[in-house]
């Protein structure tokens, strides 16, 4: 009888501090580093009309002062006799954050394209960012503006088989919207200008989320890009649609 009691009054003792030790829920620590992995289906118009293949990754490291973006986009096609589209971009921005959420960017992409209408395009920028917008909890508006140089060698054609480079100065522009539609779904709108003395091109970038389950997504986006002056038997347009799984860790 008396080991019971002892028992009983050593469990009444040790009951709070189990509860202290253990807590009652658990979070995952935060993590600066993001990443997500993305491919599917494409549709293709403009200078190249095919359904083909593409893939995406994108990696993000986004502390309190600063934040690292890079992200590579691979696409490819070919039909029954030849391979329509081989394309490789590479994007990469660093932001220097100030305390009113507003920062300081420089941003490399690189593009090549073997069937577009120019096979390389290179940009390197500056600039300042805006994103003191106040539009809710669920809405982020982010308004980019700064110099930058863009070298663009344009695809050989039957009036010239040893096309030259072109090298511009440009000032660049872009507004990045996000809204959270409800838990599990994004709307995500990018439009950008590069504005040069000899060339001009503005692309606009439209995605929809929605979850799937656990880190899983369905990706539906579109992508247009338009390009004021082209190589002869070349389209001022292009867009690019997909249907991709996207994968989050």
């Amino acid at each position: 009888m008396l080991n019971l009691r002892f028992s009983l009054g050593l469990s009444f003792f040790l009951m709070p501090c189990a509860h202290a030790v253990v807590p009652t829920y658990y979070e995952e620590p935060f993590s600066p580093f993001s990443a997500e992995v993305e491919f599917g289906l494409q549709i293709n118009t403009g200078n190249t009309a095919t359904s083909s293949g593409n893939a995406r990754t994108k990696m993000q490291y986004d502390t309190q002062d600063v934040r690292q973006e890079g992200e590579v986009r691979g696409y490819y096609s070919s039909n029954s006799e030849k391979t329509t589209t081989q394309q490789l971009q590479l994007r990469y921005q660093n932001d220097l954050k100030f305390d009113d959420g507003d920062y300081l960017l420089g941003r490399a992409e690189f593009s090549w394209d073997k069937f577009g209408s120019f096979t390389r395009q290179h940009t390197i920028s500056i600039g300042y960012g805006f994103s003191t917008f106040n539009l809710g909890n669920k809405s982020k508006l982010k308004l980019e503006v700064g110099p930058g140089f863009r070298y663009n060698l344009p695809i050989e054609s039957a009036e010239n088989l040893n096309p030259t480079s072109n090298q511009e100065f440009i000032a660049r522009t872009a507004v990045k919207y996000e809204q959270e539609l409800h838990e599990y779904s994004t709307l995500e709108a990018d439009l950008t200008a590069e504005v040069g003395t000899d060339n001009s091109i503005l692309t606009g970038e439209i995605s929809y989320k929605s979850m799937l389950f656990q880190d899983w997504a369905l990706k539906v986006g579109i992508d247009t890009k338009y390009t004021a002056i082209v190589p002869v038997e070349s389209k001022k347009f292009d867009t690019k649609t997909t249907i991709n799984l996207l994968y989050r860790f």
